[in-house]
Formats: structure tokens, C-alpha cells, sequence
């Protein structure tokens, strides 16, 4: 599977952003796709996920309310929106495929490229 991430940029803190993820074949129920995030000098962290069949998302402690990701199933596509953005928030934010949900980057063995977030205070 091949990921192909767009989107994020620079915004002040408070804005918006999204990201997209278009996958290169059909994804299936049983499959999560995600993002993951890596700030400078930090580890990757998992962001959000979403699992593909039920829709169920799952969100990261630190951007739940704030961000929201959705599928589109006729597209193969995730989309993440992120509102009320930290200059903590800035980071390179990953597309992740998967079998399972997993909040270890370790578990996914399809990546997209990154795209920067630069979220100025």
C-alpha cells in the first residue's frame, strides 16, 4: 500500500489546518489508518486513527476535541482536522496503514511521507 499524504502548513495558534491521505488500493475493515506525529527531537507519537469497517476513531489524549479524522470510502481517502492548534502541535505528521490499531508506531508497517505542521504562538 502506498500513502500519499497532503496538506498541513503554517498557521498561527488557534487556527486550522487539515491533512489528507489517499491510499493506492481499497482499504478494508479490518484496517486502521492513522496518523502519527514526530516534533523535533521527540519521538513519533500516534495522533489519531480511524478503523475502517465501523468508522470507530480513536484520538490521542492531547488533541482530542481538537482534532477530527474521517473517511472517505468511495476515495480510499482519511482526512484529519485539526482545530484550535498549539504551537505544541508542531511536528511531521504521518499517514499510517495497518491491520490493527496500535498506538505504537512499530505496529504499522505502511507510511506515508510526512508533512510539516508549523503552528506559531
Amino acid at each position: 500500500v502506498q500513502l500519499q499524504a497532503s496538506g498541513g502548513g503554517l498557521v498561527q495558534a488557534g487556527g486550522s489546518l487539515s491533512l489528507s491521505c489517499a491510499a493506492s488500493r481499497r482499504i478494508f475493515s479490518s484496517n486502521v489508518v492513522g496518523w502519527f506525529r514526530q516534533a523535533p527531537g521527540r519521538e513519533r507519537e500516534f495522533a489519531a486513527g480511524i478503523r475502517w469497517g465501523r468508522g470507530a476513531t480513536y484520538y490521542a489524549d492531547s488533541v482530542k476535541g481538537r482534532f477530527n479524522i474521517s473517511r472517505d470510502n468511495a476515495k480510499n481517502m482519511v482526512h484529519l482536522q485539526m482545530n484550535s492548534l498549539k504551537p505544541e502541535d508542531t511536528a511531521v505528521y504521518y499517514c499510517v496503514f495497518g491491520s490493527a490499531l496500535s498506538y505504537r508506531p512499530s505496529e504499522y508497517p505502511y507510511w506515508g511521507q510526512g508533512t510539516q505542521v508549523t503552528v506559531s504562538s
